[in-house]
């Protein structure tokens, strides 16, 4: 009989659960609620726990794109051993204590978000696991393999499968808080909720990039003869123009990243 997955003591399904939480927080202005969910990723998955090396066991798999197919094995059987060498009791136990602050500070509903990779995520966690026989270990590496290979060919034909992915995701998603993230937002609010593991570097590099782009979008805005034409408009364009300038010199805060998020929403709306 099959041993049924379980999604609560996979270290990376609970992680990405969280920061979609962390996320629809922000997105709802609920600031107490994200600081629960950022709380406990902090705590649990600082950069010498345990759980952050088992997540970091996790990312070398399901994180890499279009590498060749003997580099992506080579990662697989590293993966494999540091996963072997980890503490199993060491690791269940710092599972349990996870769990534990998640139903409690927040709600064991976080454990039904919507994963998009969950499928992934599970392969993974089975190939890790010392219970799957040899067959399905070399079954599963395969399987992962192929996945880290990306050929631009593949890519291209598996478009319309990705379309539905992400259309479930977004339907679900608008199912529950009637709201639409842009690729852009959607990468944002992961830098900004991961950015203690690498002290908010990964955040502000995004952060400059994303804001002159935004910038660069207004200016062009500003030139049209829609927004010449009404002075109001004009105005309130010139605005968050200087307000995006001012963020390059404040600290990043909610207030930044909720002002970025609107302007992502708005230059999308332009165009």
């Amino acid at each position: 009989m099959k041993k049924r997955h379980n999604k609560k003591r996979n270290t990376a399904f609970v992680f990405e659960a969280l920061v979609r939480e962390a996320t629809v927080a922000i997105i709802k202005e609920d600031h107490v609620r994200k600081n629960k969910a950022v709380s406990i990723i902090k705590k649990h998955f600082a950069l010498d726990s345990i759980l952050y090396r088992d997540l970091q066991n996790y990312r070398s798999l399901y994180e890499n794109q279009e590498i060749d197919r003997t580099t992506a094995e080579k990662i697989v059987k590293e993966a494999r051993l540091a996963s072997r060498l980890m503490d199993a009791h060491g690791l269940f136990v710092s599972q349990s204590d996870l769990i534990a602050d998640v139903n409690k500070e927040l709600t064991p509903e976080v454990f039904n978000n919507f994963v998009p990779n969950y499928k992934t995520l599970a392969s993974i966690s089975q190939m890790f696991s010392d219970r799957s026989s040899p067959k399905n270990a070399i079954i599963l590496e395969n399987t992962i393999v192929d996945n880290m290979v990306a050929i631009a060919e593949e890519r291209e034909s598996m478009a319309p499968i990705d379309n539905l992915v992400l259309n479930s995701f977004i339907t679900k998603f608008n199912a529950k808080y009637q709201d639409e993230l842009l690729e852009s937002q959607k990468t944002l609010l992961n830098c900004y909720i991961t950015s203690f593991a690498d002290n908010g570097v990964g955040l502000k590099t995004f952060l400059n990039s994303e804001i002159g782009r935004l910038k660069e979008a207004l200016d062009q805005s500003l030139v049209s003869d829609i927004i010449r034409e009404d002075e109001d408009l004009s105005a309130k364009a010139n605005k968050v123009v200087e307000k995006l300038s001012s963020f390059q010199k404040e600290g990043i805060s909610d207030k930044v990243i909720l002002t970025v998020l609107k302007t992502q929403k708005l230059v999308e709306e332009m165009d």
